[in-house]
């Protein structure tokens, strides 16, 4: 697992989203419809783009729970 960054789902518990309908919001609680927009329209570049992806793949495929013992340190 060389590579894997354990930081990754911390962020998604902590970084806010900063742009969009959404501003303000943590990147864990934007809703599903959206994160779908993102991926069929593109996400964008860079860490954001990589953090929104994880985190629609986290809700389609129902891990959500992975989240919750982080939300709780955070």
């Amino acid at each position: 697992m060389e590579g894997l960054n354990p930081n990754i789902l911390m962020d998604l518990v902590r970084v806010h989203m900063p742009f969009g309908k959404y501003k303000g919001r943590f990147l864990c609680d934007l809703p599903v419809h959206y994160l779908e927009w993102f991926a069929k329209e593109g996400f964008p570049a860079g860490k954001l783009g990589m953090q929104l992806h994880t985190i629609h793949e986290i809700k389609i495929n129902g891990l959500e729970k992975l989240l919750t013992p982080l939300r709780n340190r955070s």
